[in-house]
């Protein structure tokens, strides 16, 4: 399958092609990773603030893993404090806490309060925390990206493409359910202003549920949005549209498009494949793997253990574990569960993530076999990462 898309006819598309001017776009099942149309999606462009998508991700992965609270707060410096607009404005040697920081990325996009995370991940300097956030992303399956800065603001050298702001947006919600809701917010008050969210679909698009959108003036106009009908959860990519109006229309007819077709062709024979993702983000530098087609970050691994489909006690909670990803419904998590016994003799577990997702899950390893589970995973090519 290596090469190839589950591409629909471009007929099928046409209203949507000939609706705008955009540089590509592509829509794709959040729980399955099947790809359902896809236009351009490797082409290399500007992804401006989608950009933020994987500084909340390495965010998330410092929470998951206790080097960041919540309630913990963040020392504003100088530089960040200089970012250029978009931007909060909260002036240098001020403090916000870590979940303002994540609300102001993921509503309003705030340049200074990207840099703000950036700098405090990783030892007070942007351009270390680049360099980490393009090699989780190789980690992750992102083939073409490479990010110069925490927040998409221009830089030559910043590219990515649809199909891999796809994967990280992927990434973020099976790897981190519980904070998927932040993407969500349609408005957001700090400091006595409220600040509205700029994917319009929240707020006009049934069933839409996130995520983030971005513009420059050399990347113009782009928008990641999801949208759940049923126990079917999808995500729509446009990139470089000509204004607001275009990239929403464009969304949404992509994710209308898309439902349609699942309803219509819900179990097709070409399914693109999954690969490993790597976490957490302190581990030695890989070689980048290269991918020719979309792949999806939602095939995970076993346990070395069986155990039943309901949530473990709180002795077994303790420790490291191992994620196995996470579902819109529990048959979709069952499903996994079978695949990875056949793949790996072993039967992990499913547990009810905050907001609504099924997480298939291991709990109570040691250090050393949460990692060799991984490794036996990523041997058979099944996603998963270790958590603590």
């Amino acid at each position: 399958m290596k090469g190839k898309f589950l591409i629909l006819p471009m007929l099928f598309f046409a209203s949507i092609a000939n609706a705008a001017n955009y540089r590509a776009a592509m829509v794709a099942d959040m729980d399955t990773g099947r790809v359902l149309y896809s236009e351009n999606a490797t082409d290399l462009n500007y992804p401006a603030s989608l950009t933020k998508i994987m500084t909340l991700y390495l965010t998330f992965d410092a929470l998951e893993h206790g080097r960041l609270h919540l309630d913990d707060y963040l020392i504003v410096s100088n530089a960040a404090a200089n970012a250029e607009p978009v931007k909060l404005g909260i002036p240098a040697g001020s403090k916000i806490s870590v979940e303002d920081a994540i609300k102001a990325v993921a509503v309003h996009s705030a340049n200074d309060v990207a840099r703000v995370l950036a700098e405090n991940l990783k030892g007070g300097k942007e351009g270390s925390f680049a360099s980490l956030m393009t090699r989780v992303a190789r980690e992750i399956g992102l083939s073409k990206t490479n990010f110069e800065n925490s927040s998409g603001l221009p830089d030559d050298d910043h590219l990515s493409t649809a199909r891999d702001i796809a994967l990280v947006s992927l990434a973020v919600y099976k790897h981190f359910p519980q904070y998927w809701k932040y993407f969500g917010i349609k408005s957001w008050t700090y400091g006595g202003k409220t600040y509205t969210n700029g994917n319009r679909l929240l707020a006009t698009y049934p069933g839409c549920d996130g995520m983030k959108t971005g513009y420059t003036n050399k990347s113009k106009y782009s928008l990641v949005a999801t949208a759940k009908r049923g126990d079917k959860h999808l995500m729509a990519v446009v990139l470089g549209a000509e204004n607001k109006d275009v990239r929403a229309a464009v969304s949404a007819k992509l994710l209308d498009k898309g439902f349609d077709m699942l309803a219509e062709n819900p179990a097709p024979k070409m399914i693109v494949r999954e690969t490993p993702v790597t976490a957490p983000v302190d581990t030695a530098p890989k070689a980048a793997p290269v991918y020719d087609s979309v792949q999806s970050v939602n095939t995970f691994a076993g346990a070395y253990h069986a155990a039943t489909n309901h949530v473990p006690s709180a002795v077994a909670q303790s420790g490291p574990g191992v994620q196995f990803g996470a579902f819109s419904s529990r048959e979709s998590a069952s499903k996994m569960i079978a695949t990875v016994k056949n793949a790996t003799g072993a039967t992990p577990i499913i547990e009810t993530a905050p907001n609504g997702l099924f997480r298939v899950r291991v709990y109570g390893l040691s250090e050393s076999a949460a990692q060799s589970l991984k490794t036996k995973a990523s041997a058979s090519g099944i996603d998963c990462y270790v958590f603590h």
